[in-house]
This record gives C-alpha cells, structure tokens and sequence, in this order.
C-alpha cells in the first residue's frame, strides 16, 4: 500500500488530496462517492435562472431576503418571521454556537463534524453521547439524563454519517425533556428531503416547542453545493436573536433568487423520489451481498464496513468476522477496501475525523443506476466478496 502523510480531508467531495495519499497521479479518473449530493441536479433551467439574475449583481440583496423566507415559510408551513436565510448549513451551525458562546453542548456521535468546531470556536464544552452499531440507535432516556439546566443539544435526522433516522415522536420526547431543564435542540435536517415520508417532518413541532431549532440545507437535493445556501427554522424571538449575529448581506443575490423557483420545482422532486425508490433499495442489497456490512439507511448514503475477514483482500478465502464492533480490526480492513476502491477509480468517504468511527467504516453515496453498477463492480473485481 502506497500511502504519503496526507491530511485526511475533513468534508467529502476532495479527490485531490486523496489521490495524492495513495500516490495516484491528479487525473486519475474517479466516480465520487463522498460527496452526498442529488445525481439528479442541479435541475436543468439553474444557469439560465442564474444569468437572467446576473443583472442584479450590481445592487445589494435585500436585507430580509424577504421573497425567499417568504417561499420557505410557504414550504414549511411557518411564518415568514419564523425563517433566517443563511449562507449555507455551516452558517446556521455556527450562528447557533455564537448565541450559546461559553455554555455547554451534547452531540450526539458519531455525526458532522462541525457542530464540534463550531462548539470549539465559541468556547462551548461539549459532551458527546456516542452511538454503537449494530443499528446507532438513540436511547431518549440516556440522552435526557446527559440534559443540564442550559444545554444545547445537536442532533443530526437522517444523520450523518450513518442515515439513520431518529423517529419524529422520540424528538418530540426529547424536546418535552429538554424545555424542562431550559435546553435548545438543535436539528439538522440537511438531508431530510431524501425521507420519503412527509409525516417526519419536524416542522409542524415548532408550533408547539420555542426551544426547537431546525437547520435546512438546499445543497443537498439540488446539487449546488458551491452556491451555498441554507436556512435555519425556528420561534420568531430566537430568530430574531440568532439574526443579529449574521453579518449583513452573508447570502449572495444569486442564491437568493433561487430559492423560490427551487422550491417550487415539484417535478424535480417528483424525479428525485423516484430514483431513490428505485436505487436505494437495490444498492442497499447490492453491497450487502458484496460483503459489507451496511447500516440501513434513510438518507441517500450508506454507512459500510467489511462484514467478513479476508485473508488476502483478493477474493480467495474469507470467514466470518468474530471481532467486536469498534475494535481496529475490521477498521484496518475498511481502510484496505477505501485504497481497493480509488484504485479501481470510486471514491469513497473515509471516517476518519467521526468520532466512534475512526476510519472503520466508509461511506458510500447513493448515485445514478450506472454509477451504482460501476461501484458494485469494483468490489466484485477487489475481491470484497
């Protein structure tokens, strides 16, 4: 194995870095499975939307943004007063941190990574209730126990990196539980578009709790990551507070004119459901019957590690892994099957950086039917079964 000192990069969607880990020239052809994004998008009227727009460079946004929260609260079944655009999920994680600077926070793990950092930025200790496979699964009772008097709470629904959803009336629990001990729940639903069953939403609950904070992201479903644009749900006085730490103008003309005809494109997100009824089910038992253990999933990414131990990686023999979950083992198996992988040109999404994971499993998006294929070929061809 061909491996320099590298940093691991700490997002997916970063190949060059990773080429160069294992020694890989940059052209390298590779299919991206890090990066858990539509295959689908952007939809197709996107760049004739953004240069009819393109006018408007030359004037400041709006300050509200009002058409866009408007659109959102139409979306979301809230009042626009109720919405704060943001420049991206990142910026609402860390509009979040900056209202609790100096107070304490429990994040439930292993999940994204920068609700840590925006935790560490603001002087925030953190507590982390860690999840264990075989499912990930989320005790309420434990997590309220860890709840004290003016805790911020951060849950990933589907999370990330596992897709694994917490039902709608375990949050409920919790929030019930939280506002006992004048604890915030923050929730990131950045890919909740990709659960088909419109009941869990969590946005008809903010009627009922003011200690509930939502984050949206619209980079997910429609593949526009590079435009950076996210909002943050939540009571209208939290709203107004989280807002006067948004510097003015953080979300870009372009950005905000799309929102409206984004979220009205009801075709796109027909197609969407479309393809993930067809495609997830069928990778799911696609890697499966490859040999890796997969977490089920209700995102559209899968969380995976070898669920037999090869020994030789060619194919050849394998027996039944008798290690326990989260021992080195198997995870330096995973690290042999991620090096397999970008060799045979599919990149994957490294968990190094995730606490409890610690590069003992990969993560593999959810892409077109084609792609799909190429991924399942290759580790057939790598031997992983």
């Amino acid at each position: 194995m061909t491996c320099d000192v590298t940093p691991w990069p700490a997002h997916g969607g970063q190949a060059a870095p990773l080429l160069a880990r294992y020694g890989l020239p940059p052209d390298h052809p590779v299919t991206d499975f890090s990066a858990n994004l539509n295959p689908l998008g952007p939809p197709v009227w996107v760049p004739a939307r953004l240069a009819a727009a393109a006018e408007g460079l030359s004037r400041y946004p709006a300050p509200d943004y009002r058409a866009a929260r408007e659109a959102i609260a139409r979306e979301a079944g809230v009042a626009a007063e109720q919405v704060l655009l943001t420049n991206g999920g990142a910026e609402a994680i860390f509009l979040v941190a900056a209202a609790h600077a100096g107070g304490r926070a429990v994040i439930v793990q292993p999940t994204f990574t920068e609700y840590a950092r925006a935790c560490r930025a603001f002087g925030i200790a953190v507590d982390d209730l860690s999840l264990a496979p075989p499912d990930f699964s989320l005790d309420p009772e434990r997590l309220g126990a860890s709840l004290a008097p003016d805790t911020l709470l951060f849950l990933c629904r589907p999370n990330n990196p596992t897709g694994t959803l917490v039902p709608r009336e375990t949050v409920q629990r919790l929030l019930t539980q939280a506002a006992m001990h004048d604890c915030r729940v923050v929730v990131d639903e950045a890919f909740i578009d990709f659960v088909t069953s419109p009941e869990e939403s969590l946005a008809p609950l903010l009627a009922r709790f003011d200690n509930l904070i939502l984050l949206r992201s619209l980079t997910k479903l429609y593949a526009l990551p590079g435009l950076r644009l996210g909002y943050l749900l939540a009571s209208e006085s939290l709203v107004r507070q989280l807002q006067v730490g948004q510097p003015p103008w953080s979300v870009n003309h372009l950005a905000a004119e799309l929102v409206a005809p984004l979220l009205a494109d009801s075709a796109f997100l027909a197609r969407t459901r479309q393809w993930l009824a067809d495609e997830q089910p069928r990778l799911q038992a696609g890697l499966a019957g490859a040999g890796l253990e997969v977490i089920p999933s209700r995102a559209n990414f899968f969380l995976v590690r070898p669920a037999m131990e090869p020994e030789s990686m060619t194919g050849q023999s394998l027996k039944p892994m008798t290690q326990e979950p989260g021992t080195g083992r198997r995870g330096g198996h995973s690290g042999a099957l991620f090096e397999r992988l970008l060799r045979f040109g599919i990149l994957a999404r490294h968990t190094h950086g995730f606490p409890g994971l610690d590069g003992g499993w990969l993560r593999l998006a959810l892409r077109d039917r084609d792609a799909n294929a190429r991924l399942l070929a290759a580790l057939d061809e790598g031997g992983v079964r």
